[in-house]
C-alpha cells in the first residue's frame, strides 16, 4: 500500500489543528475584549489610582510646607531621595588593601629573556597605564592603541601622560624603541584610491607615527588595508607612496606592515605583498613586517611542524628578507589551515596547537623582538598565563613528557570549538562546490 496518502492526511491533520488553534486564539481574545478588563487588568489600574493618589499628596504637601518653612519642605523631599536612593542596590568601594592587591603584577616578570614576550594591552586612563598593564601580566614588552581605534577624530596626545608613559618605561627597564609595538586603526586603508578617503588614512598615520616619537617609540605596526578592487600593483604603490611621505615628516620610527589572513581584497596575505610594497619604499631601513601566526596560517602558510614552520620561514626569507621581520603576534586559529580567517584563539586551543609556538620562542632569529599576544582573554590572568606559558617553553625539545602533557591538555580544551569550526568549514566548502558546480553547467548550456 502507498504511503503517500497517509501522508497527505497526515499534512491535512496538522493544518487543521494550526487552524483550529488559531481560531480558538482569535476567539479568546474578542471575548476578553466584550467582557472588559480582567481582574489583573484592574488591579493594575487601581495601583496606579493609588500611587497618582501619594505622588499627589507628597506634592501638595511640599508646596504646604515650602509655604510655611522651605528648609522643612527641603528636608522631606531629601528624605525621600534618600529612601528611593536605599531602595538601589550599591556598589561596594574598594578598600584600600583591595586597591593594593589588585594593582600588584598577576605574575612577575621574568628578567634576562631574549624572547620578548608581552601582550596587547590597554590604555584606559592614560597612555602611561599600558606600562603598568604590561607589567601587571608579567611582560617583557607591550603592544597598544596609540588612541581609540575605531574613530577617526581623536584629542591631542596628553604630554603629561607621555612625559610618564616615558618615565614608566625607564623605570620598568622597558626598551620602548625596540619592545613597544602600537597598533595602527582598523580604520585606515592607505591604499584607497579616493583622494578624500586616502588623506583621511593618511592623517591618521601620521598622527600616530608622531605619537609614537613623542612616547619614544620606536615601531608602529598597521594593516595595509585593500585594493576595494583596483589593480593590486596601483595598491601597493598608494600604500609605498604614504610610508615615503610619512618617513619624511618624521625622524626614526619604522612602519612595520603586518601579513594578513587572505579573505577578499585584503593586502598583505602573501608574501609578495609585502615585498612588493617594501620594494617601492626609499628608506629601507625604516620599514619593516609583523608576522601574525594565525593570519599567517590561515593564509595557507603552515607552521604546525618543525618541517612546516622552516619551510615557511624560507619563503619569508626568499621573497621578502628575514631582516625586514621586526616582529611578531602570537595567536591560534580558531579556524583550520587555509581557511582565511581572521579569527583568534587562544595558545595551545586552536588548530596551530603549542608545538609551533615552542618552535618560535626557540628560534633565535626572533631574539630581541616583540612577540605579542593578541588571544581572546576575558581578565588579564589569561595573558599572564599565556607569557609564562611561552616563556616556560623556552628550552624545550617538544619530546619532553610534560610538555606533551600540555600540549594534550590544551588540545582537549579546544576539541569542541574545533569540531565546530571543522564543521562549519565543511559545509561552506561543500556550498561553494556546488555553486561552482552549477555555474559551470551553466555556462555549458549557453549556445556558442
Amino acid at each position: 500500500m502507498s504511503k503517500e496518502p497517509e501522508k497527505a492526511g497526515e499534512k491535512l491533520e496538522k493544518q487543521r489543528l494550526r487552524n483550529h488553534t488559531a481560531s480558538a486564539q482569535t476567539q479568546n481574545r474578542a471575548e476578553r475584549g466584550a467582557k472588559g478588563p480582567t481582574e489583573q487588568g484592574r488591579k493594575q489600574k487601581k495601583q496606579k489610582n493609588v500611587k497618582a493618589e501619594v505622588e499627589s499628596n507628597t506634592q501638595d504637601s511640599l508646596e504646604e510646607k515650602v509655604k510655611e518653612s522651605p528648609q522643612k519642605a527641603g528636608k522631606k523631599r531629601k528624605s525621600i531621595d534618600v529612601e528611593e536612593d536605599e531602595s538601589r542596590p550599591r556598589r561596594k568601594r574598594k578598600t584600600a588593601a583591595e586597591k593594593e592587591q589588585e594593582a600588584m603584577p598577576l605574575l612577575p616578570r621574568t628578567p634576562g629573556l631574549a624572547m620578548k614576550i608581552g601582550a596587547h594591552v590597554s590604555i584606559a586612563k592614560g597612555v602611561q597605564n599600558a606600562v603598568i598593564n604590561s607589567v601587571h601580566v608579567g611582560g617583557n614588552a607591550f603592544a597598544l592603541f596609540l588612541k581609540s581605534h575605531r574613530k577617526w577624530e581623536n584629542p591631542q596626545i596628553n604630554l603629561a601622560d607621555a612625559k610618564l608613559f616615558r618615565e614608566y618605561c625607564q623605570r620598568e627597564e622597558l626598551d620602548a624603541r625596540k619592545h613597544v609595538l602600537p597598533h595602527g586603526s582598523y580604520l585606515m586603508n592607505l591604499a584607497n584610491a579616493d583622494a578624500d578617503k586616502q588623506k583621511q588614512a593618511y592623517d591618521c598615520f601620521i598622527d600616530d607615527l608622531k605619537r609614537c616619537e613623542i612616547l619614544g617609540i620606536g615601531l608602529y605596526n598597521w594593516h595595509p588595508g585593500s585594493t576595494l578592487g583596483q589593480e593590486k600593483q596601483t595598491a601597493l604603490e598608494n600604500i609605498a607612496r604614504a610610508i615615503n611621505r610619512a618617513h619624511k615628516e618624521t625622524t626614526f620610527v619604522k612602519t612595520v606592515l603586518e601579513n594578513m589572513a587572505g579573505h577578499g581584497n585584503i593586502i598583505g596575505s602573501s608574501f609578495e605583498d609585502l615585498a612588493g610594497i617594501i620594494s617601492l619604499v626609499t628608506d629601507k631601513s625604516r620599514v619593516g613586517v609583523c608576522l601574525d601566526t594565525c593570519h599567517a596560517f590561515a593564509a595557507g602558510y603552515d607552521l604546525r611542524t618543525e618541517e612546516a614552520y622552516q619551510k615557511t620561514m624560507q619563503q619569508f626569507d626568499d621573497i621578502v628578507g628575514l631582516k625586514y621581520l621586526s616582529a611578531l603576534h602570537i595567536n591560534d586559529s580558531k579556524t583550520p589551515f587555509g581557511a582565511k580567517r581572521d579569527l583568534h584563539q587562544n595558545i595551545g586551543l586552536g588548530f596551530l596547537g603549542l608545538e609551533p609556538f615552542r618552535i618560535v620562542v626557540n628560534d633565535d632569529r626572533l631574539a630581541d623582538r616583540p612577540l605579542i599576544l593578541e588571544t581572546p582573554q576575558s581578565d588579564q590572568r589569561v595573558w599572564a598565563d599565556e607569557v609564562k606559558l611561552l616563556e616556560w617553553c623556552i628550552g624545550k625539545s617538544g619530546r619532553e613528557e610534560d610538555f606533551l602533557s600540555k600540549a594534550r591538555e590544551l588540545s582537549d580544551r579546544g576539541l569542541e570549538e574545533r569540531a565546530k569550526a571543522t564543521a562549519f568549514q565543511e559545509k561552506k566548502a561543500a556550498k561553494g562546490s556546488k555553486k561552482r558546480r552549477s555555474s559551470s553547467t551553466s555556462d555549458d548550456s549557453q549556445p556558442l
